[in-house]
């Protein structure tokens, strides 16, 4: 009987318990289980059509690419032995460790090449491809106007990669970790096509593989045992369940199904530090709250109208009496901690500003714009269904109300990946998201509104100088002249708000204190592989 049907049904198998020692469950089958909730559905495993960050938990736990986080969030290598550089900073060369596929078919450069091209195809039509425009001739690439073969990858041997940048990145190792630069096994793609993810046809070179994949069920993966270092695992299995609804989060820790979950309700901390001690952790991450304007059609085509919405909304309330505790105002893109920015910060020009004074000066720019009694502005705001966002929801309903009566604001709260989905496609007026970094560096946040961004820029802002400036910093090795051409590049983006930042958060995750391994980072990255059962302490004896 194949395992995806001994897997079927609501009664599953391996109902999970917490184990004697703590941290994990362990099923009817006495297999030691890792049981983790994400916060939003699954809509694919191929690490060339993902975007989303609860993917990437999945995701990062079948594939290794060049290099990985290690538990703090350090850069350290994976499938990567060593690597050389050149003196210009264009050309890497990669010596890969000897390893296999989950088939036991080698893990060869050739399948780095194979991938590099795939997620450039214009077929597959990946909405991550312009985070790699890095490497030479990707976006020619993308856009077909170039051959594969041009792309700047290339199989010395099987176990030797180069690869050619456009210009210097010193974010180029850390951009390494990011689940659009793993191999995937050409021999399996080609085979099964779309399908190749699914749990009949998968074959992976992380740590765990792919069983069972039912949305509305669970995801479930077990150990590869040819994996490079499989005798490092301690969970012989992995469930992952999507879980939206935070209260049924909490029900679940409460009846011990439950040992990880990406998320929590913020305004609950204190609630849930006195109901499961250790299990609330945060720490300050390099993610960014922002709402786009959909700048390219009314009335967010008029920059009076973004910067008045913009304005009016109160961040300081939101943090202080709405959002998670550690959570800050943004007035800036790109959040605090970032490396590779360090100089004077840009940020709006009414940072400091009184809240009566923005709200009399969003009045003036709407008025000035032609809005008023007789020409209400009517728009609506979508936000997302997790996290803080419907909180915050009517909070910025009321406040953009507060400008005028002739202010019409609506809210519509929408599925996360429909949301992103929508945003994405531009199907929207003004609409919120997030970015949790993908390596280290302020590009990551800035190229977000660079006019060759494709899909990621969901408003299609486009500005001639600020992608020139982007383009300038991009070929700049010096590191302090790179961050201040940065900051006028952010300068400019936050003066034309085709964004508007709200709030810098800190990461927010659920986990079991019975668990050993899980370390806090910017970064917010949490691999599977380094996780155990935290042993259960001796018992205390006394002498006669």
């Amino acid at each position: 009987m194949r395992l995806n049907r001994l897997f079927s049904g609501t009664a599953i198998a391996f109902a999970l318990v917490l184990s004697a020692c703590g941290g994990g469950g362990s099923g009817g089958d006495d297999t030691l289980t890792l049981r983790r909730g994400i916060s939003a559905k699954v809509d694919t495993l191929d690490p060339h059509r993902s975007s989303a960050a609860w993917e990437n938990i999945i995701i990062g736990d079948m594939f290794h690419g060049l290099m990985q986080h290690a538990p703090d969030g350090e850069v350290i290598p994976a499938m990567a032995a060593s690597w050389e550089t050149s003196e210009d900073g264009l050309i890497w060369t990669f010596t890969l460790r000897e390893t296999t596929w989950s088939d036991g078919v080698p893990v060869t450069a050739g399948d780095f090449v194979y991938a590099l091209r795939r997620i450039q195809d214009p077929a597959i039509a990946s909405q991550y491809s312009s985070l790699l425009y890095i490497i030479k001739n990707a976006q020619a690439l993308n856009e077909a106007r170039v051959a594969p073969e041009e792309l700047g990858v290339r199989e010395i041997d099987d176990l030797t990669l180069e690869i050619t940048l456009e210009e210097p990145a010193p974010y180029f190792l850390g951009l390494l970790t990011h689940y659009t630069t793993f191999p995937v096994p050409q021999h399996i793609v080609e085979q099964f096509g779309e399908s190749w993810v699914q749990p009949d046809n998968i074959e992976v070179n992380g740590p765990y593989k792919l069983v069972y994949w039912v949305t509305g069920d669970q995801i479930v993966a077990e150990k590869n045992p040819l994996f490079y270092e499989a005798d490092t695992l301690c969970f012989e299995r992995v469930s992952y369940f999507e879980l939206e609804d935070l209260a049924a989060v909490e029900r679940r820790i409460e009846a011990g199904d439950l040992d990880i979950n990406n998320d929590f309700d913020g305004g609950r901390k204190a609630e849930l530090d006195r109901r499961f001690p250790g299990w609330a952790r945060t720490t300050p991450g390099l993610l960014t709250t922002y709402w786009s304007f959909n700048s390219s059609e009314a009335p967010f085509d008029d920059v009076r109208v973004r910067k008045a919405l913009a304005m009016a909304i109160d961040r300081e309330f939101l943090v202080e009496s709405v959002l998670t505790p550690g959570f800050v105002p943004a007035y800036n893109f790109v959040p605090p901690g970032i490396a590779n920015y360090e100089t004077d910060r840009p940020e709006v020009d009414w940072a400091n500003t009184g809240r009566r004074e923005r709200l009399m000066e969003a009045r003036r720019l709407l008025e000035e714009a032609g809005y008023g009694p007789d020409n209400p502005l009517r728009f609506e705001y979508k936000h997302r269904s997790t996290g803080d966002n419907p909180k915050a929801a009517p909070v910025a309903q009321a406040n953009w109300n507060e400008i005028a009566p002739w202010v019409d604001a609506q809210i519509l709260r929408q599925d996360t990946k429909v949301l992103y989905a929508d945003l994405r496609q531009s199907n929207f007026e003004v609409a919120d998201g997030g970015w949790l970094a993908d390596y280290n560096d302020p590009l990551n946040y800035l190229y977000l509104l660079d006019t060759d961004a494709g899909q990621q820029n969901y408003g299609n802002y486009s500005n001639a100088e600020y992608d020139g400036l982007l383009e300038l910093a991009s070929q700049e090795r010096d590191l302090v002249k790179r961050a201040e051409i940065f900051a006028q590049a952010e300068q400019i983006m936050l003066e034309d708000y085709p964004i508007t930042p709200m709030w810098f958060q800190v990461t927010k995750n659920l986990v079991d204190p019975a668990l050993d391994g899980w370390a806090e980072n910017a970064e917010d990255n949490h691999r599977s592989r380094w996780l155990c059962p935290a042993e259960a302490p001796e018992e205390a004896t006394t002498s006669e």
